[in-house]
């Protein structure tokens, strides 16, 4: 079963993780200094927060997924949706470790389709090391970075 993503730039997380809290009458699964993370069976979604960003609102939307399998699946309705299409491959980002791609849909909101199969320690590593405040397009142009070049773990 697949589970829908949403994460939220937010501009006090302390704050903010109270509301969602009491909001989900649930605790963090996943609570770092800049991140924290619901993952909710119902409704079942993988809610996660993050601070640090130059505006508050929608970070992105996504889809996760339990297998492989289902991330090709999602993977060929990115290619039907007919948008461009980043993929990332195996990083770290948001502490976990995951294969993941990226398409923007015609509002300019970024879709994430992800299998996460691990966990670490930092927020992120190579291309995902700092979150940035500059958006998704903006990360895509960066050209002194290519996905998943080396720095990226598998």
């Amino acid at each position: 079963m697949k589970t829908f993503h949403v994460h939220i730039r937010v501009k006090d997380l302390q704050e903010s993780m109270n509301f969602y809290t009491a909001l989900f009458a649930k605790q963090p699964s996943v609570q770092k200094s800049d991140y924290a993370k619901w993952m909710l069976d119902d409704p079942k979604i993988n809610f996660a927060i993050s601070n640090g960003h130059a505006e508050n609102g929608i970070e992105h939307l996504g889809i996760q997924t339990e297998s492989k399998e289902e991330l090709q699946e999602v993977y060929r309705n990115f290619e039907s949706a007919k948008g461009e299409i980043f993929e990332e491959g195996d990083c770290s980002c948001c502490y976990s470790k995951s294969e993941k791609s990226w398409i923007t849909d015609p509002q300019g909101v970024d879709w994430e389709a992800f299998f996460t199969y691990g966990e670490t320690t930092v927020y992120g590593e190579g291309r995902n090391a700092k979150k940035s405040p500059e958006s998704m397009e903006n990360w895509k142009k960066d050209e002194s970075a290519v996905a998943c070049d080396g720095s990226c773990s598998a």
